[in-house]
Order: C-alpha cells, then structure tokens, then sequence
C-alpha cells in the first residue's frame, strides 16, 4: 500500500489501517480519462498517490470553469460529498496526467470514517481547505480584472515558459478564448508575456 502521501496514515488506529488495506484497489489511469461526470453519482472514492486531476464545472454561461486541481496526498470534495451524501456530483473529473492511486468503495469509506477519528479529521481538513479556495476563485471573478487574475495565474506556475493554448487558460479562468486572446495580446504589447505557438512566456 503506496499511500506515505496521504499524512494521517501513518496516525491512523491499527484497526482502520488493516481494514483499510483490506478495502482499497490500486489503479493505474491514463491521461485525459474522465472519472466521473457533473451529475453523476459517484460510488467510489480515488487517493491519488501519483499525478494530477482537474475538477471542472459546466453551465449555459460558459463552457467550462476549473475549480482546483487534485495532487498526489489530496482527496477530492466533490467526489467525498457524492459518494458519502448519494446525490449527483457539481462537477466533472478528468486526469491532466497520468495517475496511479487507489479506489474505496462507499461501503468501505462509511465505514473507514466510523471507525476512525483520525480519517474523520482529515476529511474535515480537507473540506476547510477546499472552501477557502472556491471562495478565493469566486471573489477573484468577481472582483478582479481579468488581466490580473491572467498575471497571477501565469506567475503561480513553476516555469516561465507554459506551455498553454489560449483556449485552455480561458478554461481555467472560467472565460472565452477570443477575451483571453485579446488580453494577452495587449500584455505583449506592454512586454509583460512573449507569446508562442501553444506557449506563453512570462518576461
């Protein structure tokens, strides 16, 4: 059982761990793999020990807005809050990488999360922390011009050279690409950004 990522294992009682690796399934999932569905109600439960998960939303307004991203050591909310509660997840998931991880059925999750305290209280730690982001991700749409939010999107990358197409940053900032063409464009022109073909320098 590969989970050193995921913290409170180690903590966790001796009779939830031998249930737990009683209980979970390894996986190994391509890239650009849908998991599950914005409506669908999902019956398990992914750990991701290795790559990354991009949860979206869709409405009639835009076409596709990136709530977060899931890392090796996180559980995703959406995917906990259908499973544990049986309604229709508010999102959609699809891989960005390459992932291994492991599933937990909802019989199973149930049962891990009445058996232990520790996993209880992970679960209410990551339920904190995924708030505050969407409430950060709300009040910058709202409140924030947008090529500001471009700038800070592009400068909490780790490299200067992102490799993007215009399209796929109007998705993570919940826009449209002819908006985000013209914004980066115009930050060209001020020397902010060098623009490539599928690329986006920050100078």
């Amino acid at each position: 059982m590969q989970l050193a990522a995921y913290s409170f294992i180690e903590k966790l009682e001796p009779d939830a761990l031998a249930f737990l690796q009683d209980h979970i399934l390894p996986v190994s999932i391509p890239k650009n793999t849908l998991l599950f569905y914005q409506g669908e109600i999902c019956d398990n439960i992914l750990w991701l020990t290795s790559g990354e998960v991009r949860l979206y939303t869709q409405s009639d307004t835009i076409e596709e807005i990136t709530l977060y991203t899931l890392k090796a050591g996180e559980q995703c909310i959406v995917n906990t809050a259908s499973l544990l509660s049986g309604t229709n997840a508010v999102a959609s998931a699809e891989t960005l990488t390459d992932i291994t991880g492991y599933l937990i059925d909802a019989h199973s999750v149930k049962m891990l999360s009445k058996m232990s305290d520790i996993y209880q209280n992970y679960l209410f730690s990551l339920y904190q922390l995924r708030f505050e982001e969407l409430t950060s991700l709300i009040n910058d749409i709202k409140f924030k011009r947008l090529d500001t939010r471009i700038i800070e999107w592009l400068k909490k990358q780790p490299n200067q050279l992102i490799e993007i197409t215009h399209a796929q940053l109007a998705i993570e900032l919940g826009s449209s690409r002819v908006v985000i063409s013209r914004i980066l464009k115009d930050l060209e022109q001020k020397g902010i950004v060098l623009l490539h073909r599928g690329e986006i320098e920050v100078l």
